[in-house]
Parts: C-alpha cells; structure tokens; sequence
C-alpha cells in the first residue's frame, strides 16, 4: 500500500505551502516583483490556504477541487501586455481543507474579510450576494475561490469567484440576473450571449479603477465562428481578430469545427450601471484538452503573444519557474489562453499556470483531433 492509500505521512515530504510557496517566489521573479514583495505574497498565499499549507504532498489533496485537474487549490496565470513585464496573478480556495461545501464557503469568506481589514477594502458587494451564492446548503462544484493581482508595492488587487449554480444549476441564470440587478446592472442580463450555462460570477474588491462584475458564460461545441460573435462590447473587437485567436490557440485542424472536449469560456465584464453593454470581453481556450503536450501549447502561446507584440520569453521562464519537468512529457501546465479586451486598454493575453502538485497528466499519445466524450 502506499502512503496515499494509509494516510501515512513520509518524514521530510514536502508540503503544499513549500511548494506552491517556492512557484510564486520564482514566477515573481519573471514577472519582475522586488524580492520583499515577492516575500510579502509567498506569505499571503500560505497564510490564505491556511493549515492545508502545511499538508505533506505524499497525502492526497485535501479535497477534490475543482479548480485544478490534479485538484491543486492553487493555480498561477500571467498577463502580458505590450512593452511590459507580465502581471503575476494567483487563483487560490481559501477554503479547500473543510469538510463539507457549506465549511468551505464561510472559511473562504472569512479569508477575504481578513483580507479586507489588512489592506482596508470594502467587501459591500460580497456581502449583498452572500445569501445567492453562499446559501445554507449549497451545490457544487466550488463555494469560493480567490484571485490576487500581485502587484509592485506589496497590497494585490482582489477578485472573488463565486458560483451561480450555488442554489441549483437550474437557478444559475436566475441568479446571475438577480446579482447583476443588485449590484445596479439592471439591464446587464440581456446583453450577454447565450451559452451553455454560467460557471462563474467574479467580483472586483478593493483597489481597482473600476471595479468589474464578471460574467462567465460558457460555450459546448463552440466554433470559431460563433467565438467572434460573442463580444457584445460597443465598440469591441473585431469578429476576425477572435476567430484567429481561437483558430491559433486551439488549433483544432480542418476535421473538427469545435470544442468538441472541454468546452470554451466567455467572459463579460460591467463597469458603468447606465449601460446594458459590457466595457470587456475575454475569451477563455482550454488549451490543454486540444494539444498533445505543452510543447505544442507552448508553441500556440508564443504564436499568440508574438501577434500581439508580446513577449514569449518571459512565458518559457515562467514554465521553469513551477516545475523542471519537459513540456513534451505531460500536458495541462498550460491550462487556458485567453484574449482580454477592455475598453480604452490594448488587448491582454493571458496564461493559466496549473501548479502541477498532485500530478502530472501525461501527454496524449493518439490524436487529440479524434473527438472524445468528457465526463
């Protein structure tokens, strides 16, 4: 039997803070954050996840979170833009030791309160949605996740994920009109496009220029040509330029139209109350269900960021910041790309990290166009 079978801990394991811990420190350094800085986040990052830090890897996870495919309650994602450092940001379940989904949500809430009265947010929006998303007896699959822009100067930007089928996956449109309504979006609803279901609602919290209600909808069998009629952005991008990014992200090949696997994420961000449009569209592609190992996501990320005057050498650094391994010999250390846009800025690429703690999936060996049911 093995230690994950019998719970036994092997002395001198390392643990899930030391590791997860160690990434950051190593991804802060691409992204070009002060070592106290870098130091002030490791901490943060241990303090939030809390006694599960402190958890030897040769355990199993502590739960099985849906944040990650090896259940890592932890994942890091660089944003790049032009003639720029990449911005380091850190997606984390504060709640991921408890023992039930109804435990996790009030450890995480706590945590972003904690949070609050370090660097002296208002947590006003969270609190007029705990009853929607933070009910008695809530369905899954998560409770809360939170999100840290780590910026220079030691205090991150905080965003809250929180999840609209809380009450029911039947409910989930209810409720994200209902929040949408509360937080003075009344007519924010009727714009977003139709999807597949609503896996997320996010909330900017703190030390934004104009804090953000995020709607993620989702898209089963989404097609290039439907990705580039999603934005309802006024003026947003062009249809082509979105069609290419997921032609060069996903590269699906002339046999398959669409995501056939795991599916596409759209995601539409309001900031003003008097308009029903959004101010940002970003699209999401799991790259990691249509490549056959990092190599080949590596290669379409560096594609992409290229197009876009970016820096694809600070993306290969930041993969051998979270592990030595090859990128040939598994797949999902790049989980997403995505293409922000938002009104006034340039277009942002962003890649998803996954910290690799638990496992590594390894790399697809038939080929990954031959369409294949998800369970």
């Amino acid at each position: 039997m093995t230690p994950e079978t019998t719970g036994t801990v092997l002395r001198g394991a390392p643990t899930l803070g030391a590791l997860t811990s160690g990434q950051l420190r190593r991804l802060g350094a691409v992204a070009g954050l002060s070592a106290a800085d870098v130091e002030t986040y490791a901490r943060v990052l241990t303090d939030s996840l809390g006694p599960v830090a402190e958890r030897p890897l040769n355990l199993p996870p502590p739960t099985r979170t849906f944040l990650s495919d090896d259940h890592t309650p932890v994942e890091f994602s660089l944003s790049f833009r032009p003639d720029a450092a990449p911005a380091l940001r850190l997606l984390l379940e504060p709640g991921c030791g408890a023992d039930s989904l109804v435990r996790n949500g009030r450890v995480g809430l706590e945590a972003i309160r904690a949070m609050a009265r370090r660097w002296h947010f208002t947590t006003g929006p969270l609190d007029a949605l705990q009853d929607l998303f933070l009910p008695p007896a809530p369905h899954g699959p998560l409770a809360l996740w939170c999100a840290l822009e780590l910026r220079p100067g030691g205090v991150p930007k905080v965003k809250v994920y929180l999840n609209p089928a809380a009450n029911g996956a039947e409910r989930s449109a209810a409720t994200v009109r209902e929040a949408l309504h509360r937080l003075g979006h009344h007519r924010a609803f009727a714009s977003l496009p139709r999807g597949s279901g609503y896996p997320f609602l996010a909330l900017d919290l703190g030390d934004w220029e104009e804090p953000r209600v995020k709607v993620y909808v989702r898209h089963d069998n989404l097609t290039a040509g439907q990705a580039g009629r999603l934005s309802r952005m006024d003026p947003g991008p062009s249809p082509a330029g979105i069609e290419g990014f997921f032609r060069a992200a996903a590269d699906l090949g002339p046999d398959i139209s669409g995501l056939s696997r795991r599916p596409g994420l759209s995601c539409h961000s309001f900031t003003d109350t008097t308009t029903a449009r959004p101010s940002g569209f970003t699209l999401h592609i799991p790259v990691r269900d249509y490549a056959r190992h990092d190599g080949e996501a590596l290669a379409r990320a560096a594609s992409v960021l290229r197009h876009h005057g970016m820096d694809a050498s600070a993306l290969v650094r930041s993969l051998a910041a979270v592990t030595d391994r090859r990128p040939e010999d598994g797949v999902g250390l790049i989980a997403y790309l995505a293409l922000a846009h938002q009104q006034g800025r340039p277009p942002r690429v962003t890649a998803y990290l996954s910290s690799e703690a638990y496992a590594v999936r390894p790399p697809v060996v038939e080929a990954v166009r031959h369409p294949v049911a998800v369970r």
